[in-house]
């Protein structure tokens, strides 16, 4: 997963850094280049990627939780 990203990052960077160095090219050009081809679909993607990850964490803090509770009402009786 993070390896896609990295590359499409690094692919954004150099479309930013060809508008940047064109002739006809702006340093604004280059900016929003990076910022619409580059930063917000890497968080985007890795926002929705992520999300499995995040449940599972979700659920085993839950559990670890539930456990503890359990634990300490074992130990009063």
């Amino acid at each position: 997963m993070y390896l896609v990203l990295i590359g499409w990052f690094y692919v954004a960077i150099m479309m930013a850094i060809a508008e940047a160095t064109s002739s006809d090219g702006t340093l604004l050009g280059a900016f929003f280049t990076l910022l619409l081809y580059g930063i917000l679909p890497i968080t985007i993607v890795g926002y929705i990627l992520g999300t499995s990850a995040r449940r599972k964490a979700q659920q085993k803090a839950e559990s670890l939780d539930l456990d503890q509770k359990n634990s300490q009402e074992n130990k009063h009786l």
